[in-house]
């Protein structure tokens, strides 16, 4: 209870702790950045790391000359770290999915393989992009897309566009937009209302589908 609390306090004031990471670890904190959106992207145990809040942020404070961080090598590794994110996510998915479905180690049921494959077949690179943009979703939808098999070329196509995208938004909608009183003033509501704005879009497309479905 006390991690997970930790954890909320690290992510709604995200700003104070990045400054004081910036003040102690300097030039370091192109290093810690990086680690922290490799993992979010990366490992499917860990898709609580902060990703938008977190570039966002980062953004707010290299637009500060006193950080000393350049806010385009800060850009450039945080697209590696992504795209790298996804990869590993992917084939890490591609390597478990037969296991997780044959064998007497069977952890899934054949069905959701086949339902994977054919929601990937029909959505495609769009959920991948899409994916990017969304927390819990963007660490899971490489992991199922290795898993139902799309393929790696597709695959690395719309990941690299993804994280090019989703960095850049972010980070310098930060570097630009941060610094204003009105969002340093508010910046836990600014944080609550990248969440939230996050996680709409999904929620309208699940009642939109329910709607489908039960008119």
């Amino acid at each position: 209870m006390e991690l997970i609390q930790q954890l909320l306090d690290f992510i709604l004031h995200i700003d104070k702790h990045l400054i004081e990471i910036v003040q102690e670890y300097q030039t370091w904190t192109y290093l810690i950045l990086f680690l922290i959106i490799f993992a979010e992207t990366g490992f499917v145990i860990t898709p609580f790391l902060p990703g938008d809040s977190l570039l966002f942020a980062a953004g707010a404070i290299i637009a500060n000359p006193d950080s000393g961080l350049n806010i385009f090598m800060m850009c450039i590794l945080l697209i590696v770290a992504a795209i790298l994110g996804d990869w590993v996510n992917y084939h890490i998915g591609n390597f478990i999915g037969p296991l997780a479905f044959s064998g007497k180690y069977k952890l899934l049921k054949k069905e959701y393989l086949d339902k994977t494959q054919a929601f990937y077949e029909k959505h495609g690179g769009k959920t991948i992009i899409y994916a990017r943009f969304v927390p819990i979703i963007r660490t899971f939808a490489p992991f199922v897309a290795g898993i139902g098999t799309m393929s790696y070329l597709k695959f690395a196509t719309f990941n690299i566009t993804g994280g090019v995208l989703w960095v850049t938004s972010f980070l310098f909608i930060g570097y630009f937009f941060g610094g204003l009183p009105v969002i340093k003033d508010n910046f836990t509501y600014v944080i609550f209302g990248i969440i939230i704005l996050s996680i709409l879009p999904p929620v309208i497309e699940l009642i939109r589908e329910k709607n489908k479905v039960n008119p």
